[in-house]
């Protein structure tokens, strides 16, 4: 294992990973990883738009996962644990989430961000404001709105994918460019 993991660094070097992580995704994770961007950021000497604007979009990600990460029946191979990268090229930043999700979950969740990714920026907004309005809370306590908020924030159709593990089991994956 030892001898992979320069070729593990030198990957994350091109690839330019500013953070990333693997396992259980708390509340004090969340602030630890948010302090740490805000000062990544800070020596980056971004422009305070571009700063705003990642540091929003992060934590919607986050929020995400935190919040909507399905219990998984762990296994050596599974666990209820999350990944996540975040990189910068010249001109955009990378946020790439993922994690696990029950099968039986996959055809709501894809038919929700379908919907979400044939809206037109005007659109996105409306149905924000719709969604703000109507105050309905989904299964897992939230608004639905992180998804919404993180396509009209980035300005681009979401990025994801599922990827059958087994039976039970998909690994969902979103690739957020901003």
């Amino acid at each position: 294992m030892l001898p992979d993991i320069y070729s593990f660094y030198d990957r994350m070097e091109r690839n330019n990973i500013l953070l990333s992580f693997k396992g259980d995704i708390t509340s004090d994770l969340l602030t630890s990883v948010l302090q740490i961007m805000e000062s990544k950021l800070e020596n980056l000497q971004e422009e305070p738009r571009i700063k705003k604007k990642v540091y929003n979009v992060l934590v919607e990600c986050l929020q995400n996962l935190y919040h909507h990460i399905d219990d998984v029946e762990a296994t050596p191979e599974r666990t209820r644990s999350a990944i996540f990268l975040i990189g910068k090229t010249e001109n955009q930043y990378k946020i790439i989430t993922g994690n696990y999700i029950k099968n039986e979950n996959i055809s709501e969740l894809d038919t929700r961000l379908t919907e979400i990714n044939k809206l037109s920026p005007e659109e996105l907004k409306e149905y924000y404001k719709q969604v703000l309005a109507n105050g309905e809370m989904s299964s897992k306590g939230g608004g639905g709105l992180g998804m919404l908020d993180i396509a009209r924030k980035t300005g681009q159709k979401l990025d994801y994918s599922f990827v059958p593990v087994d039976t039970k089991y998909s690994f969902f994956s979103l690739n957020i460019k901003i």
